[in-house]
């Protein structure tokens, strides 16, 4: 079981540098680039599982929230699960702004 987590979290960190080299702008050097990509991989597998925390903590208090007012128990869960799940080169470098709370739709 440990073997199969290894690899998956091997094969997720090459999937998410692959992803951010070819998104990446051609001006920046292949080492700053490789960083940037691995910084983007590492900071997504530290920030998702507290996203995800939160979204279900969104959808329980939704649970209880819908007893009450069910409209505004759609605007809970969406506040808590919509957002940035990922984190991209560019949330590294300044360009793209990290929204942990997303939009709430009316």
């Amino acid at each position: 079981m440990k073997q199969r987590v290894a690899i998956l979290l091997v094969l997720a960190l090459l999937g998410q540098i692959g992803v951010a080299s070819a998104g990446g702008d051609s001006n920046g050097s292949t080492p700053e680039q490789v960083a940037y990509g691995a910084g983007s991989a590492l900071g997504t597998i530290v920030y998702s599982p507290v996203k995800a925390g939160f979204c279900i903590l969104g959808g329980v208090a939704s649970a209880f929230t819908a007893i009450a007012s069910p409209p505004t128990a759609s605007k809970v869960v969406g506040g808590s699960c919509r957002g940035t799940w990922i984190i991209t080169p560019d949330v590294l470098k300044g360009k793209e702004r990290v929204k942990f709370v997303g939009d709430v739709k009316s």
